[in-house]
């Protein structure tokens, strides 16, 4: 009899994300390896994940990789891969700024940072698109804690605040903020925003499509004639952002916005890529509410901007809102984002090992 590999594994919820905390150290070297081993683990591809730990949605398919830092300006290395549900497919060209959350708090528990009394203030290196984030994390007598009154709309009860501030994001993954130069655009007749502040997202008017922007999640999975133009969208938009061919890729995001009717400063639909989100993504968040202050965006004349070089937009979305803070610097005319905060909680779930059967892989450090 063969054993399994023994893989050890944190299970965490980051933001409104859930996914699998692994050490660099624990997993093969070789990238084709061990995406390998991810799919193996999280049972992909499969609708339901039956044979892995996967939840059967991309929100809770979602692997953290953390290893000590490989730069001087960070403490932490964190490496996101977005493991599809029914397709073999490993994508780490995308950030997660949800799962992100958890980073601090795994990477003290694993040993590879101690923590301060009563806060401590970690600076994580974005492996994904070579940025830094600047995470506040609450540590009473230098241990993590979980508990605590911070509450966020797609998360059941409360939790202890996690602050992220993502420091010079603008063209994290496509290289520009604007990656064809343009605000606007115009892919199969609609108008869209193609636009990176830390996550490619193509930007576009529900109305466009006919749609109010404000259908449910489940009506939007529904609607298989909106998917397939968005898809034809998203394909013609990769090179156009300088992704290339992104047929295999989780980004660019897609998001359809509407003017906010509850309070907020823009209400959206996104999807990653062909899954309307049950809430929003942090970096896409980020990059939405930057698309909403750009003037002549496909947001101009939807969203609701506040004054002032501190700018609190709330991004609505199906199950809730979330807050997003810039920090703008420039002109009316060319407003330049320099810092963008959120406040996430995280929790740890489970801890122990993955196994996965010893013909994907049996432990060896250097395997090819």
């Amino acid at each position: 009899m063969i054993p399994q590999t023994r893989i050890p594994c944190v299970l965490m919820r980051g933001g409104t994300s859930k996914g699998a905390y692994f050490l660099a150290s624990d997993l093969p070297a070789n990238p084709k390896l061990r995406d390998r081993v991810l799919l193996r683990i999280m049972g992909a591809p499969d609708a339901r994940q039956i044979d892995g730990l996967g939840g059967a949605d991309p929100l809770t398919t979602k692997v953290a990789i953390v290893s000590p830092a490989s730069r001087a300006d960070a403490d932490i290395d964190y490496l996101f891969a977005q493991v599809m549900v029914d397709e073999p497919v490993v994508d780490v060209s995308p950030n997660c700024g949800n799962m992100l959350a958890g980073v601090g708090p795994f990477a003290i528990e694993a040993g590879l940072i101690t923590a301060s009394d009563p806060k401590t203030r970690l600076r994580i290196h974005m492996v994904n698109s070579a940025n830094v984030c600047e995470v506040v994390l609450q540590t009473p007598g230098g241990k993590v804690t979980y508990d605590g009154d911070a509450r966020i709309d797609g998360v059941p009860g409360t939790a202890a605040p996690v602050m992220a501030n993502f420091l010079d994001t603008a063209g994290s993954t496509c290289g520009v903020l604007l990656p064809t130069g343009n605000v606007i655009d115009r892919i199969d007749g609609i108008p869209c925003t193609l636009i990176d502040n830390g996550m490619p997202v193509v930007v576009m008017s529900a109305a466009a499509f006919d749609r109010t922007g404000y259908e449910t999640r489940e009506a939007m999975n529904a609607d298989d004639a909106l998917k397939a133009r968005l898809e034809s969208i998203r394909l013609q938009a990769g090179p156009m952002m300088n992704l290339n061919d992104v047929t295999e890729k989780a980004v660019p995001k897609m998001c359809l916005i509407a003017p906010p009717r509850d309070g907020g400063a823009i209400a959206t639909r996104c999807f990653i890529p062909n899954v309307c989100h049950a809430t929003i993504g942090v970096l896409a968040a980020v990059t939405i509410a930057t698309a909403c202050i750009l003037p002549g965006s496909a947001a101009d004349g939807i969203a609701v901007v506040p004054g002032g070089e501190r700018k609190l937009l709330s991004v609505e979305h199906p199950t809730g809102e979330v807050t997003v803070s810039l920090e703008v610097e420039g002109s009316a005319e060319a407003p330049d984002v320099r810092r963008a905060g959120l406040l996430r909680t995280t929790r740890r779930l489970m801890e122990g090992h993955a196994l996965i059967p010893a013909d994907v892989w049996d432990g060896t450090p250097d395997a090819p």
